[in-house]
């Protein structure tokens, strides 16, 4: 798994809730830190970051439940590794 994805998703969903600490793999639904809008911010957000296009098959909600598992989302769909 990329560490850089995982850090950038943890930075992009702390710059929404900086009061809010949260790990890579705590789920941010199950903690209220999710609404529609921006969960579509942050499929927004991960296709313009990383260069990827989310297909409709991977708009399942396990995908985005915390950090780790959207830098392993990542991870697949990226066409080279996204590392430093």
């Amino acid at each position: 798994m990329s560490e850089i994805a995982k850090d950038q998703v943890l930075a992009f969903i702390r710059g929404r809730y900086p009061q809010a600490e949260i790990s890579d793999s705590e789920d941010i639904f199950q903690l209220g830190f999710i609404n529609s809008l921006f969960a579509m911010e942050l499929v927004m957000f991960i296709e313009k970051t990383f260069a990827v296009t989310i297909p409709n098959d991977e708009l399942r909600i396990d995908n985005f439940r915390t950090a780790k598992s959207m830098a392993e989302l990542v991870d697949r769909l990226s066409p080279v590794p996204v590392e430093v």
